[in-house]
């Protein structure tokens, strides 16, 4: 047992020194402040985890962000954080104020519960004059079996049936503001997951740890059926995992008080940050490097191999025409 514990204590000290000369000796990837100035960002679930350092970053480049979020509260309480955030960073680095009607960047903190279709539905009801790019950020992981308002399993609803009407819903605005871009964030946790479209509910049996994968999964197979769809509207779309984040999405998951510590520790040496997390979003949303490209999975800034499954185009069609049914989209 001692033995044990020195060795992952060696292996924790190790990786601490890893990540801190990966954090702190390589060179910062921000771009320019006023990349994004004059676009308009919607990202959902932004009050935290990677939805709020993705909002935060996108702030930095003068972006129009909309926090598309359950809990209007805590939005609204994250948006202030992010304002005083940039404005102390400005005051730091002596940035001359704003031109008028110019603004650096914008927060508006709007409800979205991807878990009603409803809530959705009136989101996206409200009127916005352009539309650059979406973020498909908020999700569900690993909670015990619940349904949505409209009597969906609740990660498949969330993580995918609720992105998917909401997309659907702002196609028009995205192909009028074109060209724009729509972001998706899946997970590699997709390689364990499969259609069940004999059980789409899980009400027949539910594993929560499949039935992410099975919605993270959903989210690459909608990317790819929805970059086939826009081809030729100049809107793009593409798909990403983060990699292993410290954030709030594992509150579902009960780790032993003891190993608490232990695994806080590990978590702080290999996970990555909110920040680190979110730097594939950012770089989907705003980079030069991917303008046009579409259908694709990213991890890292890079393009990356799908598994045959998350490539099987009759899946997608057919996973698209019953989402369709599900959320109620007339043809």
């Amino acid at each position: 047992m001692v033995a044990l514990c020195s060795a992952l204590l060696a292996a924790v000290l190790g990786g601490g020194l890893w990540l801190a000369a990966r954090r702190y000796l390589r060179p910062a990837g921000r771009a320019a402040a006023g990349l994004m100035r004059g676009k308009t960002v919607i990202v959902t679930g932004a009050n935290s985890g990677l939805g709020r350092a993705t909002a935060a970053e996108l702030l930095r480049r003068e972006a129009r962000v909309i926090l598309a979020c359950r809990d209007r509260g805590r939005a609204e309480q994250a948006a202030a954080e992010l304002r005083q955030e940039q404005a102390l960073e400005r005051a730091r680095a002596q940035a001359p104020p704003a031109a008028e009607g110019c603004p650096a960047g914008e927060l508006i903190v709007k409800e979205l519960d991807l878990a009603s279709l409803r809530s959705v539905r009136a989101f996206c009801q409200e009127e916005e004059p352009r539309l650059d790019v979406l973020i498909n950020n908020a999700g569900v992981f690993q909670c015990p079996y619940m349904k949505t308002e409209d009597g969906f399993e609740m990660q498949f609803g969330v993580n995918h049936l609720g992105h998917f009407l909401l997309t659907n819903l702002l196609l028009d605005r995205l192909k009028d503001s074109a060209p724009s871009r729509i972001v998706v964030v899946s997970s590699k946790l997709y390689k364990y997951g499969e259609i069940k479209f004999e059980d789409l509910n899980s009400e027949l049996n539910y594993n929560k740890s499949f039935c992410y994968s099975q919605s993270k999964l959903a989210n690459i197979l909608f990317t790819r059926e929805l970059a086939r769809r826009l081809e030729g509207t100049n809107v793009t779309v593409n798909v990403l995992h983060p990699g292993i984040v410290r954030t709030n999405l594992g509150r579902h998951i009960n780790i032993p008080l003891l190993v608490k510590p232990l695994f806080n520790l590990v978590s702080w040496a290999f996970f990555k940050t909110p920040a680190e997390g979110a730097q594939t979003s950012v770089y989907l949303a705003s980079s030069a490097e991917v303008e046009g490209v579409s259908g694709k999975y990213f991890g890292d800034c890079k393009e990356e191999d799908l598994l045959p499954k998350a490539m099987d185009d009759s899946v997608a069609r057919k996973l698209w025409d019953i989402s369709e049914v599900m959320v109620g989209i007339l043809k």
